[in-house]
């Protein structure tokens, strides 16, 4: 794609998250529109975040998850950018309005002690890398309209990240089984979804090194003091105006928030 296109793009995705309105797909304008390209258009979106303002504080990991996969018809991860207008504390309230079309999603965050950049990342080398992990919410919303998304468009709209939630603990990975741990997800006081660790591409760290080494072939690399979501262990949750979210990790942790 020429320049000008990606620039134009990205500018979209930008402007229509400032004014919280959807865009056509970009991938029904653009069929074809490469994954190559895509990134290029979310890098775009992501320097006029930071132009205003915004800092990068870590990184997302999209699409991990069978139940995503199949939910969104995305067969393949992705990548985001975290900035600090995104991070909220445990038990923090969001406003909706806010927000565009938001589903939430129960999530490990990985808080790295040390830089680390592929290729040749093992799931041991992130572990070693980190300096604990968190039970979070990743609150995923997209810019496109009624999530009608390709690998491309959620590329591009920055991995369909909207806003994350970081929780009550952090503790050493040493001292959980990442890949078995449970999760348990309540919307409301009643149970709406379950998982566990494996779902992050079979285990969390799997999911960190997979990120660590496609940021390497970019010549990126996740940075010391970073947060890393690492991705979602059970279904996206629709949310509205006056849900009360809590996620429970056994052996990390919960996360509890709620929308306004």
């Amino acid at each position: 794609m020429q320049d000008t296109l990606i620039t134009s793009l990205g500018d979209e995705l930008y402007e229509a998250m400032i004014a919280r309105r959807t865009v056509a797909p970009l991938t029904s304008r653009h069929p074809d529109i490469r994954v190559e390209d895509a990134y290029r258009i979310q890098q775009r979106m992501n320097a006029r975040r930071i132009a205003a303002g915004e800092k990068v504080v870590g990184k997302k990991i999209g699409v991990t998850s069978k139940a995503v996969m199949n939910m969104l018809g995305v067969y393949q991860p992705d990548f985001g950018l975290l900035t600090d207008g995104m991070v909220y504390n445990e038990g923090q309230s969001i406003d909706m309005s806010s927000l565009i079309q938001p589903k939430a999603e129960g999530e490990i965050a990985f808080v790295m002690k040390r830089r680390l950049q592929g290729p040749g990342v093992s799931a041991a080398d992130v572990l070693a890398a980190t300096d604990g992990v968190m039970a979070c919410f990743e609150i995923v919303d997209s810019r496109i309209e009624n999530w009608k998304i390709r690998i491309q468009d959620t590329v591009a709209d920055n991995a369909s990240c909207g806003v994350f939630v970081l929780g009550d603990r952090i503790v050493d990975p040493a001292d959980v089984d990442l890949g078995t741990c449970g999760m348990i997800l309540e919307k409301n006081g009643e149970i709406v979804a379950t998982g566990a660790g494996a779902a992050a591409l079979g285990a969390p760290a799997n999911a960190v090194a997979w990120l660590a080494n496609t940021l390497g072939r970019l010549g990126l690399a996740l940075e010391a003091g970073e947060v890393v979501l690492s991705g979602s262990l059970a279904i996206m949750v629709p949310v509205a105006a006056g849900d009360n979210l809590r996620v429970t990790i056994g052996g990390v942790g919960g996360c509890s928030v709620r929308f306004v």
